[in-house]
């Protein structure tokens, strides 16, 4: 891979805001959140790279103390392109107040960066630090034409720092940064379309894992080359994820790995997440569900799309190169630090076909989604794609494509997604049919087909059907 690929929009987001700033003359603020590994401080570093003013770029340290975290933002400030005056900048200051005001007399008159990372951290330490950011801000840093760069890996803690009721709120944007998407990692390995989401699985699309990915090296053989290695980036950092956020193996962390191992619903969950005293209790469940959903972000929850609302709801991992550890890569991993690296690889091979199937339906889904909504599917007023089951799970069908979610007015089309090597035949057509016409309110919908090895010769669909492979699956995303 590369050293920087893609991320062309986030950086002229970050090149507007310096350019408002220097028109102006008056600060400009921007809240970046996004998980871990997924390439804040990267593109912050080659944005102040790029942008060729001066900066400061301060790191905060997990666990240390407020009084070490001012010495070392006025150390990185001492050394920075910024200061005016380094040799007037002291080694300690009483608090951030302090500390802030010294950045203040340190700023130039033509435009500067400021970049604070892992500030969640910051406000851990310190109660009054966003206070004394927010009051900095106000009276002294937004007063010269700097961009203040605010990052963070907590996502429901840099959610809050702006919320209404924050010291900050109403003072910076927010841009929350996912992970690069398949055609970004496509262009970066030099993959094709097929391999590019393959790889996009097994890395979730981080920088972290992909920049050891040999270019042009197909998935299958940088997983036998990582296989070899147990502290492999596709063990190592959904591990030091997994580790970041659960410490302890508490009802959050069994319940995320109960999710990760295949467990979908409310009642799986609870019976795969429990102890020996029975399952999760209803009341202890529901609360780590929501938390892990709505505030971490680690999970995400699928309902049936249709025009009739729809149970169970399914739990999934959001990161697929945690879900991908969860289910294959921690047993590979035991496997790799007892030296079978060659048991690890069929592990990880017998495993692969399956595990791949399910987890790419969310990627399609979203993929066909940005067709629709970019306008091209023959159905104008698809604006949600979704899927649909029953309670018994027969059938399930993979693609619905509405005018609204959860609970549609108008269903447009239903389909399917077989993500084999093996070609869509008559079969699966005749399944996808039946299955079609279960979903409430697709009467007379139509047709829509992803393949991943195209389709059969002897398959019919009709001249309205709408066919897909790799390459149309990569392409919308472009």
């Amino acid at each position: 891979m590369t050293s920087f690929v893609g991320r062309g929009t986030e950086l002229a987001v970050l090149r507007k805001r310096l350019d408002r700033a220097a028109a102006s003359g008056s600060g400009a603020a921007l809240a970046i959140r996004g998980r871990r590994q997924v390439g804040k401080s990267r593109l912050v570093q080659e944005f102040c790279d790029r942008a060729d003013v001066p900066y400061v770029y301060f790191t905060a340290n997990k666990g240390a103390s407020p009084v070490e975290s001012i010495a070392m933002f006025l150390a990185d400030l001492r050394d920075s392109s910024l200061a005016r005056n380094p040799a007037s900048i002291p080694d300690h200051a009483a608090n951030w107040v302090d500390a802030f005001r010294i950045l203040a007399g340190q700023l130039p008159q033509q435009p500067s960066i400021v970049v604070l990372d892992e500030v969640p951290w910051l406000s851990e330490q310190d109660s009054m630090f966003d206070g004394a950011l927010q009051n900095a801000w106000d009276r002294l840093l937004s007063q010269s034409p700097t961009l203040l760069l605010l990052l963070g890996s907590d996502i429901h803690m840099m959610e809050r720092m702006t919320a209404y009721d924050r010291p900050f709120f109403g003072r910076a944007d927010n841009l929350a940064l996912g992970p690069l998407n398949p055609a970004e990692v496509g262009a970066a390995l030099d993959l094709s379309p097929a391999d590019a989401i393959d790889a996009h699985l097994i890395s979730g699309g981080l920088p972290g894992v992909l920049r050891g990915w040999p270019s042009a090296m197909p998935p299958m053989e940088f997983v036998k080359r990582e296989c070899a290695d147990p502290a492999a980036a596709i063990f190592s950092i959904p591990e030091s994820s997994l580790l970041a956020e659960f410490p302890s193996p508490d009802h959050s962390r069994r319940v995320l790995e109960a999710i990760g191992g295949g467990d979908r619903t409310h009642a799986t969950i609870a019976a795969a997440a429990g102890s020996r005293e029975g399952d999760v209790p209803s009341g202890t469940l529901s609360p780590v569900l929501r938390r892990l959903t709505e505030d971490k972000r680690i999970l995400a929850l699928d309902t049936p799309l249709s025009t009739v609302a729809g149970k169970p709801g399914l739990y999934r991992v959001s990161d697929s190169s945690l879900r991908l550890y969860l289910a294959v890569g921690r047993s590979a991993q035991d496997l790799v630090s007892r030296g079978r690296s060659d048991m690890a690889l069929r592990l990880f091979q017998r495993r692969w076909s399956t595990w791949r199937g399910r987890a790419v339906e969310p990627l399609i889904r979203e993929s066909v989604e940005l067709a629709a909504l970019g306008g091209e599917l023959p159905w104008p007023d698809v604006e949600a794609v979704g899927a649909w089951w029953n309670r018994r799970f027969d059938p399930e069908v993979d693609l619905v494509g509405a005018d609204r979610s959860p609970v549609a007015k108008n269903v447009f089309f239903t389909g399917s997604i077989k993500w084999l090597d093996t070609p869509f035949d008559a079969h699966d057509a005749a399944a996808a049919t039946r299955g079609g016409a279960e979903v409430p309110g697709a009467d007379s919908a139509g047709l829509m087909v992803v393949s991943r090895s195209g389709i059969s010769r002897d398959v019919d669909l009709g001249s309205n059907a709408v066919v897909w492979t790799a390459d149309e699956v990569v392409d919308s995303w472009r």
